[in-house]
């Protein structure tokens, strides 16, 4: 990932953070779409974080099915996050 961003180490940790916060927003749509046990712990502390990252985007838009609900209030911060972040990333190292 350095090379990618020329070796700025700022650059790079942003597009980590990135990465990450899209990593727990898609992992809590897959858990969703495959009727995770929302009792277990790790399954709760995913949709917690997952919940916290997305959360500006919930109810965004009005759909009627579940599933076209869960997909837009966290895939829409998820692609957010991975245009914003590599974006900036890509504009620190320009810098």
């Amino acid at each position: 990932m350095s090379r990618r961003y020329g070796g700025n180490p700022a650059a790079t940790i942003i597009a980590i953070v990135a990465d990450v916060a899209a990593f727990f927003l898609l992992l809590w749509i897959l858990l969703w779409l495959l009727d995770a046990n929302r009792a277990n712990d790790l399954v709760n502390w995913i949709h917690n974080v997952a919940f916290w990252l997305g959360g500006w985007a919930h109810n965004l838009f009005r759909v009627s099915r579940d599933w076209q609900r869960v997909l837009l209030d966290y895939g829409l911060p998820a692609v957010v996050y991975l245009l914003l972040g590599h974006a900036i990333a890509g504009r620190v190292n320009r810098v």
